[in-house]
């Protein structure tokens, strides 16, 4: 009985080392079969790691924590009425800590008062310089020394921590976007922005896709780096989310707006009549004065809308004088500005029209011609319109010969007068405003198109055979048709040289091809 049982612990025994040594080498065999994953993986677990690094030591953030990491801006509001005290006590309630700087243009009158600010951490910034206190006028960035910057709209509210912590998980998931909130009782709406510098345009369009917004309808709170400020030519201009959406657009920066964060609003302002009305004129000023700096002429809202801002009758041409030929804003990769073309299209359209109301015998010339042939239209970077007229006309038409004995201001507010150049006549589309046809009087000798003033700088400014006026043709130009030598082409290259129409230059390649190597 013995043997019997000292048999049987002896089996259990073997049994048990048997299974202990199957275990240890399925152990063995898992290890390894581990380790290869885990050695092809390191690299994503460890980003994984530092992803989440971040955003786990925000939530557990005490005040001062969270306070030592960002700063908040208040750039948008209004002297006259405004809630920047209480907006500021908003915030203080639960970041007592945070920095806060309100940014403006010249000293706020009326003051603005704020509560219990012993701790000294709300600071007014004054962008304009001051003779009497130009410490008063620092540059933001040497006193704002947060990475992360959080925007206030003036009267939005911030009730708790987790919406900047959250704020701030977001980024952390996006780095190189721009995150946003939205206010209670505006609509967000996502859009698309496309920017043309060279056709001085902005075109704005709907998008559904919430985390890839070019730009925002409605009223936010955003989150954006001091780093990216530092990229924008203009960091704090007004109105401050429109001017962040276009810098960030050039920059291919978009915007994602945090669904699941919400601030809201105190009270609504501007709700008198007058109040409300001063209001929108010191934003369109604002914004007048924002697309001036950015050379932004023409918005395209969805639906088709069109803004203008600048080129019109009671403001000067965008550009300055035309030295060799050669508009300044070709030096900066920019073409005519889309307002100056449409109001040399009127002018041009004008001019016809009276021309063909007198009978007096005209002519696209020049660049005119050229951009008739090539499209139908003025060339997109000139500067104005060529006329050829038969001199003896002149007498048909009051307007012509009137504005060689004095500068004359019609009905419509062109001005016709004898330029100052030569003995032509030059239409203007008005005082202020010196966008200009130019109507050159030809007369015919021995059968050759000939004319009083010339220009060396032009080379296409040459006499040329009458043949080409008879008799004259009709092309489209600027939305109407207009007269035209005939066989254009020919026209075309007899004045310019060979190959001209099929390919464009501008009016002085070697001084730009200069520019272009100096920059």
């Amino acid at each position: 009985m013995r043997i019997l049982t000292w048999k049987a612990l002896m089996f259990a025994a073997f049994l048990t080392n048997l299974m202990i040594a199957a275990i240890m080498w399925s152990y063995i065999d898992f290890q390894c079969d581990c380790s290869n994953f885990q050695w092809k993986h390191t690299s994503y677990i460890s980003s994984t790691l530092e992803k989440h690094k971040e955003e786990s030591s925000i939530q557990n953030d005490t005040e001062s924590q969270l306070s030592n990491k960002i700063a908040i801006i208040i750039r948008d509001f209004e002297f006259f009425e405004n809630d920047i005290p209480e907006t500021v006590k908003s915030i203080l309630s639960v970041l007592p800590s945070v920095k806060i700087f309100i940014i403006t243009d010249k000293t706020p009158y009326p003051p603005l008062e704020f509560f219990d600010n012993d701790k000294q951490n709300v600071r007014l910034i004054n962008l304009k310089p001051s003779l009497t206190k130009p410490l008063d006028s620092p540059d933001p960035f040497s006193v704002i020394d947060k990475e992360h910057i959080i925007v206030f709209p003036d009267s939005v509210r911030l009730s708790e921590i987790t919406q900047i912590s959250g704020l701030l998980e977001e980024h952390y998931k996006d780095p190189d976007k721009i995150i946003a909130a939205r206010v209670e009782g505006d609509d967000s709406v996502c859009l698309a922005l496309n920017i043309s510098l060279r056709y001085w345009t902005i075109k704005y369009g709907k998008n559904t896709h919430n985390s890839n917004c070019n730009a925002l309808e409605g009223t936010h709170v955003f989150l954006v780096t001091k780093a990216l400020l530092l990229h924008f030519a203009f960091p704090f201009s007004q109105p401050f989310s429109t001017a962040l959406f276009i810098q960030a657009t050039l920059l291919k920066i978009k915007t994602k707006v945090a669904i699941d964060i919400t601030f809201s609003r105190s009270k609504q302002l501007f709700t008198d009549p007058h109040a409300k009305w001063k209001h929108e004129l010191f934003q369109k000023q604002r914004k007048e004065i924002m697309y001036q700096d950015f050379g932004i002429k023409k918005i395209i809202y969805p639906a088709s809308k069109v803004e203008w801002h600048g080129c019109n009758k009671n403001t000067a041409r965008c550009f300055g004088s035309v030295i060799n030929n050669m508009p300044d804003y070709l030096f900066e990769g920019r073409w005519t500005p889309p307002c100056c073309l449409e109001n040399l299209r009127k002018t041009a359209r004008y001019v016809f029209g009276i021309l063909e109301k007198c009978g007096v015998r005209y002519w696209l010339e020049g660049g005119s011609l050229l951009g008739a042939v090539r499209t139908g239209d003025i060339i997109p970077w000139d500067y104005d319109v060529d006329i050829g007229i038969y001199k003896e006309d002149i007498q048909k038409c009051e307007w012509l010969k009137n504005s060689l004995l004095q500068s004359i201001v019609d009905t419509q507010g062109f001005v016709w007068e004898k330029a100052h150049e030569g003995e032509f006549i030059r239409v203007q589309f008005s005082q202020t405003n010196h966008l200009h046809v130019d109507i050159f009087p030809f007369y015919s000798r021995n059968g050759i198109m000939t004319k009083d003033t010339w220009f060396t700088d032009h080379k296409q400014d040459t006499e040329f055979p009458e043949y080409f006026l008879k008799p004259l043709h009709l092309i489209k130009f600027v939305g109407m048709t207009v007269s035209a030598p005939n066989r254009f082409k020919e026209f075309l290259e007899y004045k310019f040289g060979q190959g001209v129409i099929e390919n464009p230059e501008y009016p002085n390649p070697k001084v730009m091809k200069f520019s272009r190597k100096s920059t």
